[in-house]
Formats: structure tokens, C-alpha cells, sequence
């Protein structure tokens, strides 16, 4: 049974302090810092931890902001114990006076970071931070407490976490919790030496783990760490993508198969850069650990925690299943989905709306090779551009213009200096399409970026003469049904979790549709779904004026077309034999199962 609470301390925190709260929790006792401390979560046998004994490495620390603020979040409890325990006692007639009152000491964090400089930041920080606690010791005791000379040592390492042992720096029986935030690096902009760390030291043996991001490497090094001392905690602070499309096997898969299990999370979030430029990084935090302590704790929108027997790659409170990237679907009920086409034209054959408008003027020749050319934008803003499109005449459009023949030239000369065979051998073609995905039927199409905030997938249908660009997802011979089933709700939640994001907005592949159940229903439940996905289609025409980046704007969407979607969601349910009413959780739950049962022993 899902059960969920709000914090009052996690709701006036922003993301890095509700992870240092997390990491506060691991350190000390949950209770603790929910409901308020008392002595005996802190220094008492009864919880199983003495703080004094705990060490925390981040093994990533840079300047050592999530040392320091842990360090200082663990000593403020500290304080509330102390004071405490003082009560109304002046200082000299507490037993425990002094410094040796004080159980949290810098000498229990460790760190790792590649640049010098960062460590003695880092190193620092901390002898600032631990001054400044004990002056509010101080304040508590009412008595000095000796801190000059340094006594404490700063254990930052300087290195490369992914070649170090981090048994050198702190030796695994040591270690109590793993913490931190590894370098945000996706895949595609990995250097050559970061991608050769990665398969010597992170995923040796390991295939198909090229699309992993950079910080998936310092999870799966830790794993190897914990698993010399099993009761060691970690979690990190991480890009949304290793939890995210094509990248949640590779990343997962040997971690649980190896015995980790997520102990709590927080879904996407946007972690705000305080730079000039405001950057925004789409982040998730996870928890893991060898350790089977019976419920997990998943961490959603606006602080609310929820208690959930177990979560899965994605981040969800489901079985641990992993869904592929597919050339073909998991059934034979699919059509085929793929991308539109792509021409590799550096833009000679592609006109903008008035540029084809002349263009039509001044090459009459050429103007009944103008075709519309949509792509997501389009669609979605109904705009529209042009192409010329030969395909149909081939060879025969050398000679048809001049100034055509000179846009076919400088393609030519582009796709034979290009670093890309594909693209070489269409240097010989230039009138073509380097992919020709284009239907010769009516087809439905979808947008492959959509937007987080909307609530639906927004799809439409084009006929054969619209070219679809590489930024649309194509389905030819798409029926009402298919049109409903992917204008629903069901489709719209699985989407949400199994597909991959750029920053907030969702990445649509044919993988999506290929690993999703399709329905088996009856030719009357069938027949509902497509009256249905009708009355969506009614709906918007009712709203000539409107885009659909209008009309599928959460907070601009019309009444009646929010009212077909809802009819339209209570059918594709009763087509799969459910009624979950829209509860996203209950759907993808469903539709993993189905999954499940698909691909068993496949």
C-alpha cells in the first residue's frame, strides 16, 4: 500500500537541500529529522549508528559544497542534541562539556576531485565550516572550545575517481555512505579519454553501454566498492537520462542483477544554475544500496513522499523490466512506425513559404515539383515550408531549370565531402532523398520532441502528397483505432516513462510504440475507440483558429476537446479490459506487466 506524508523541513528547501536532507536522514535516524532530536537519535546504541562512527566519501566532490552541507546539516542535529542534553546546566556542569561533546568531526568526510584547485576549495570549506560550528557549540555551552591548531585533517584526494582505487582513500570497511554529484557529461559529448575510463574501469565485459552518461560510470564503480562492505549506502545526484529511454538497461540491469536495489529516489527535477546564463539541468536522485530493508521511498512533485515496495530503472514503483530499443514491435499487431525522410541538402532543396512562392514565379519549370514540407515545428505551430521534390522524375530533373541544376551541383559537392559513406554514396543522386521514408498512402504522423507539460501526444494525419521531415514520427496505413490508442492518456503515461527527454521535453522513437502492448478487444470495443478518436478529431475542428500548440497547451486546452480526450481514455482502458480512470501509476503498472509477458524468455 502506497502511503504519503509532506515534510515541513523538505518543503522550504530547494533541490540540493532536500538532497542534503536525504543524505542528513542516512546519516542519523529518518525519525530524526522528520519529527525533531532527541539524544538518543544521535549518540545511543538503540538506532544501530553512532554518528562518530560513521565516514561519507563523495567521490566527485568538487569544491565540496555536498561535503560541507552534510557536514554542517549533521552538526545543527548535533547541536540540537547538545542543547538538549544542556538544558538549563551551565557549561561546566555538563558532564560532556567541551569539545569532547562534539561526535561529528571533518576527519569523517572524504573526497574526491580531479582539479587541485577544487581541493583546496574544498579543503577549506570545510575547516570554515567546522569553525563555525563550533562557535554555535559555543553559543550552546557557554564556554570556549579549543580549535586552533588544526586538529582535523580535510580527507580530500586529488585524482581521477574513474582510474583511482577508493579503497586508497578511504577503505571500503571504513566507509558508512557514498555521496555526490558526477560531472553531467552525456554521451555524445564524452571525450575519448572519458569513454576509454568508462569501459576499462566502470562497464568492463559489459555490452551496449556506449549510450550511458558519463556520471552512470561513478554508480556502477561504487557498486563495485559496496560490494566488499554490503552496508554501505550511496546515492548520487544524476542527469535524468540513465533513468531515462534506451539508457536504463546498460545502466541498470548488472547493478540489480549484482544485488542493488534502489532504496529511494526523487524524480526529475530541475536544478537551477546559479550562473549568469541560468543554465537548467534536469537531474533525478538515487539511492541504492545492497541492503533489503522492505519499502522504498519515492520522492514526487512538491515534496510528497511515498512509501513503495520497490522501484524499478525508471524510477517507478514497478517490477524491474527493461524496455529495448526495437526495429520491430513485441507483437504483430503493430504497424510500421519509423522517422519521416531526410534529405541531407544543406538546404537546397528546402524553401521557406514566400521563398516558394517566388521561386514557384520565377521556375515555372521547377513549380510543379513543389510539395509541402512539415516537420514537428510545423505541425505543431501550422506553419508550413516547401521542398522540391524529385523523386518521381529521378535523373530526369537535370536540365528541367539551370538554377536548379546548380542547387543539384552544391549537393552534389556536399555529400561527396562529407565524413559519412551514407551520405557519399547519394552524392551521385542529388535529386533524391538521402532517406526516403515517404508514404505512398495516407499516414498518421506525431511530433518526435513533444513538450513535459502537456498531458497528451498530439498526432495528426497527413496524405501522401505532405512530405514528412525526420523531425515527425510516420506511421503509414494508420487506422482510428491506432490514432485513439495513441491520442490516449495509456499511451501518453507510458510515453512519460519509458521514452528519453532533451531537458524537460519527451523523446519520441518508434521504440516507444514498438515495446507497448496493443491491445487484443473485440471489433465493438474497437469500434468505440475509433467513434471516440473521431469525436478528439471533431473537437478540434471545432477550434479553426487554434494550433494544436493551443489546442494541447495544459493550461489553454478547450473544454470540449479535454472532454473527448477524457471519453476517448475511458475506451482505449476498456480495450486493454481495465477502468484505472487515468491513474498514470496503475496504467504504466499494467502495461509493464503486459511487457513482461511479452518478452518472458526472450
Amino acid at each position: 500500500m502506497r502511503t504519503a506524508t509532506r515534510t515541513t523541513e523538505r518543503s522550504e528547501v530547494d533541490a540540493l537541500g532536500a538532497w542534503v536532507l536525504l543524505a542528513t536522514c542516512l546519516l542519523t535516524d529518518k525519525t530524526a529529522a522528520h519529527n525533531g532530536i532527541s539524544a538518543k537519535h544521535c549518540t545511543g546504541p538503540a538506532t544501530g549508528l553512532c554518528i562518530k562512527d560513521g565516514s561519507l566519501l563523495d567521490p566527485a566532490c568538487g569544491s565540496g559544497n555536498f561535503l560541507t552541507e552534510s557536514y554542517l546539516s549533521l552538526r545543527r542535529l548535533e547541536n540540537r542534541v547538545i542543547e538538549d542534553l544542556q538544558g538549563d546546566q551551565m557549561g561546566l556542569g555538563f558532564a560532556d562539556a567541551g569539545s569532547n561533546s562534539i561526535q561529528v568531526g571533518i576527519d569523517q568526510f572524504y573526497g574526491i576531485e580531479i582539479n587541485d584547485f577544487a581541493v583546496s576549495v574544498a579543503m577549506t570549506a570545510l575547516w570554515i565550516a567546522e569553525a563555525q560550528m563550533k562557535q554555535a557549540t559555543e553559543e550552546i555551552l557557554l564556554q570556549p572550545l579549543d580549535f586552533l591548531p588544526l586538529k582535523h585533517n580535510a580527507n580530500i584526494r586529488e585524482g581521477n575517481a574513474l582510474r583511482m582505487d577508493w579503497n586508497d582513500v578511504l577503505p571500503a570497511e571504513q566507509c558508512s555512505y557514498i555521496c555526490g554529484n558526477p560531472p553531467f557529461v552525456g554521451s555524445s559529448l564524452r571525450t575519448k579519454e572519458q569513454t576509454s575510463d568508462m569501459e576499462a574501469n566502470a562497464f568492463a565485459g559489459q555490452k551496449k553501454w556506449g549510450k550511458v552518461d558519463y556520471c552512470g560510470a561513478w554508480h556502477h564503480i561504487a557498486a563495485n566498492y559496496m560490494s566488499i562492505n554490503r552496508s554501505i549506502k550511496s546515492a548520487f545526484v544524476s542527469t535524468n537520462s540513465i533513468c531515462q529511454g534506451e539508457q536504463v538497461e546498460p545502466m541498470w540491469r548488472s547493478l540489480f542483477e549484482g544485488g542493488i536495489r534502489i532504496a529511494f529516489a526523487w524524480r526529475t527535477f530541475i536544478w537551477d544554475s546559479e550562473a549568469s546564463d541560468k543554465a537548467h539541468v534536469h537531474c533525478v536522485i538515487v539511492g541504492f544500496s545492497f541492503e533489503n530493508s522492505g519499502s522504498c521511498l519515492l520522492f514526487e512533485e512538491e515534496g510528497i513522499e511515498v512509501n513503495v515496495p520497490h522501484i524499478n530503472g525508471y524510477i517507478y514503483p514497478s517490477p524491474n523490466v527493461f524496455i529495448r530499443s526495437r526495429g520491430r514491435a513485441v507483437d504483430d499487431h503493430h504497424l510500421l512506425m519509423t522517422q519521416g525522410s531526410k534529405p541531407v541538402d544543406g538546404g537546397e532543396l528546402i524553401l521557406e513559404e514566400d521563398e516558394a512562392r517566388n521561386y514557384s514565379s520565377s521556375h515555372p519549370a521547377v513549380a510543379p515539383y513543389l510539395r509541402k514540407y512539415i516537420g514537428a515545428r510545423e505541425f505543431m505551430n501550422g506553419t508550413v515550408r516547401y521542398v522540391i521534390w524529385l523523386r518521381d522524375i529521378a535523373e530526369n530533373a537535370v536540365g528541367i531549370d539551370t538554377e536548379l541544376d546548380s542547387r543539384l551541383s552544391r549537393i552534389r559537392a556536399s555529400r561527396e565531402a562529407s565524413p559519412t559513406k551514407e551520405f557519399n554514396k547519394y552524392a551521385d543522386k542529388p535529386w533524391l532523398f538521402v532517406q526516403d521514408r515517404q508514404p505512398e498512402a495516407n499516414y498518421l504522423v506525431l511530433p518526435r520532441t513533444t513538450s513535459g507539460r502537456r498531458e497528451y501526444v498530439p498526432l495528426g494525419f497527413f496524405t501522401p502528397e505532405i512530405i514528412a521531415s525526420d523531425k515527425l514520427i510516420v506511421m503509414p496505413g494508420a487506422s482510428l483505432f491506432d490514432f485513439g490508442l495513441l491520442s490516449s492518456r495509456l499511451h501518453a503515461s507510458w510515453m512519460r516513462v519509458v521514452s528519453g527527454r532533451l531537458k524537460s521535453d519527451y523523446e519520441y522513437s518508434s521504440g516507444v510504440y514498438n515495446n507497448m502492448a496493443y491491445p487484443q478487444c473485440s471489433s465493438e470495443v474497437r469500434a468505440e475507440v475509433k467513434r471516440r478518436a473521431q469525436g478528439v478529431l471533431d473537437a478540434r475542428d471545432k477550434h479553426p483558429g487554434a494550433t494544436l500548440a493551443d489546442l494541447y497547451d495544459p493550461d489553454k486546452m478547450p473544454a470540449d476537446l479535454r472532454q473527448a480526450h477524457a471519453a476517448l481514455d475511458a475506451a482505449v482502458e476498456a480495450a486493454y479490459g481495465v477502468d484505472f480512470d487515468g491513474d498514470e501509476e496503475k496504467i504504466v503498472a499494467h502495461l509493464f506487466k503486459l511487457y513482461a509477458e511479452l518478452t518472458k524468455g526472450a
